[in-house]
């Protein structure tokens, strides 16, 4: 079944309300959308304010959800079922100073960091993450994509391997190509979706590049490929569970945006980044914020994605602010709570697929949904 949380319906974010009156039955799949979840490090928790405020004006059924980055860890908890407030309480409980784990040659004063770096790809192990998450979905009944299987036909899609709860994005930079896991397991690996780990695929979307190890995933004849950050190719795949028949939507997908746009966002990407001198010294600060927000912008200014984006205002946290207090994650929430509400209070699926799936309008993308 979808993950559902029951709420309070309104009249905003439904199907066709426009002509509706007052006391019609709804239609059937008013309260669905699926959600893409944006990356965005620590600014996870803004992805459970916005869920919040999604039910809280009706949108309570989500058949599928993607996520890259921070936003498959919200995503796989959603997918698996949590209830939006528990997801909450665990967002809050997860210590992203822990996500600083390094062992081994990484604990050496000094040239520890730069060692790492060199001889295993990455600072930090990331294992903090991957037992956290790995106990949460444990207790939700999670451990592989089976169990995050679609068996309800009404939520079923055209191909098997992609009949499936949640959708991680990850980058193969072996084979430098985006991967959607599960789907491409079988496809590009070999593999059996059914018998991956959910928490693997996770760890994968979050290896920001330099900073965290990143994931060999083996295919069936052993070969290696290194995954690391989804965001390297796409932090925001709007459009990945868009229709490919030339169908209608029976209902929309909503993204949830999290970063600025590029380049006058970069300063909210990284809050110190102004005090450091122009020059040679910063140039990995840049790599990283082109690297989340850069590859995204052409299809950002587009209007069918403008139109069903919710843009929530992280601005006062940085990515990579591991030290976030209290205040902080709550006001990220609340950014997220607000936006969503005010997103839907404009929000008209039946003007949404008039003007961007029609048969007559529509380009390579406006065609899905």
């Amino acid at each position: 079944m979808a993950s559902k949380v029951r709420a309070q319906p309104t009249s905003q974010g439904r199907e066709d309300d426009a002509g509706r009156g007052r006391g019609q039955r709804r239609k059937r799949y008013d309260d669905h959308a699926d959600l893409v979840l944006e990356g965005g490090g620590v600014k996870g928790i803004a992805h459970v304010g916005a869920l919040v405020g999604l039910e809280e004006h009706g949108v309570t059924t989500f058949p599928r959800v993607a996520g890259t980055s921070a936003g498959s860890i919200v995503g796989a908890l959603a997918a698996a079922g949590m209830p939006s407030s528990a997801l909450r309480e665990v967002m809050r409980r997860l210590d992203y100073r822990r996500f600083r784990d390094r062992s081994g040659i990484a604990r050496i004063p000094v040239v520890g960091k730069a060692a790492s770096l060199v001889s295993q790809d990455g600072i930090y192990d990331g294992e903090y993450l991957r037992e956290f998450l790995g106990n949460e979905l444990h207790a939700l009944g999670v451990e592989t994509f089976a169990d995050l299987r679609v068996d309800d036909a009404r939520y079923q899609g055209e191909l098997p391997d992609r009949n499936y709860k949640l959708v991680v994005m990850a980058t193969d930079v072996t084979h430098g190509r985006l991967v959607r896991l599960p789907w491409d397991y079988r496809a590009l690996y070999g593999l059996d979706p059914d018998r991956q780990l959910v928490v693997d695929a996770v760890r994968a979307s979050i290896s920001i590049p330099f900073f965290f190890k990143p994931v060999t995933l083996r295919d069936a004849d052993g070969t290696p490929s290194t995954l690391v950050d989804g965001g390297v190719l796409s932090n925001f795949a709007i459009d990945v569970f868009d229709r490919r028949d030339g169908q209608p939507p029976r209902w929309p997908t909503f993204g949830v945006k999290l970063l600025p746009e590029m380049p006058a966002g970069r300063i909210h990407l990284f809050p110190l980044l102004g005090l450091v001198p122009r020059g040679p010294v910063n140039l990995f600060e840049l790599l990283v914020s082109t690297m989340l927000v850069g590859h995204d912008q052409t299809q950002l200014s587009q209007p069918w994605v403008d139109v069903r984006t919710i843009r929530v205002d992280t601005n006062a946290v940085g990515v990579l602010d591991f030290h976030l207090g209290e205040d902080a994650a709550n006001g990220l929430y609340r950014s997220g709570r607000m936006a969503a509400g005010k997103f839907l209070s404009g929000w008209n699926f039946a003007e949404y697929k008039r003007d961007f799936r029609s048969d007559a309008d529509a380009g390579p993308a406006r065609t899905r949904a």
